[in-house]
């Protein structure tokens, strides 16, 4: 089980502020690598982009943990919808090897929500 809390307990940062938060995780197996990234990825029509703007890296983690991380929230770009792409912001946690991930969506952006593409 993978877990992702978020200290201010909202999902909306505007550019330059902190993302204080901790991670969980709780492993059947042994883990070369437990890590949290803040990132960006864009889904719809057309190529795939991600964009990963900070990690954390825990070497070697015991089978059941947690550990505080903290991200710098980028100037750009915002999340936004389009009839034609969406461009998502999130944390991610992923074991490594294996890739067991769990994320928490974000927006990002001077409004709590999205920005409308039309």
């Amino acid at each position: 089980m993978l877990t992702i809390s978020i200290n201010e307990g909202g999902r909306w940062f505007k550019p330059g502020e902190t993302i204080n938060g901790t991670v969980e995780w709780f492993l059947d197996d042994d883990a070369e690598a437990v890590e949290v990234r803040l990132f960006w990825f864009t889904s719809g029509k057309g190529t795939r982009d991600v964009g990963i703007v900070g990690r954390s890296r825990i070497e070697r983690p015991e089978r059941n943990g947690n550990r505080s991380f903290s991200f710098q929230v980028p100037t750009g770009p915002y999340s936004f919808s389009g009839s034609l792409i969406t461009l998502t912001w999130s944390i991610e946690l992923v074991v490594l090897p294996g890739g067991d991930t769990e994320r928490l969506d974000l927006v990002i952006g001077p409004r709590p929500v999205e920005v409308e593409l039309t």
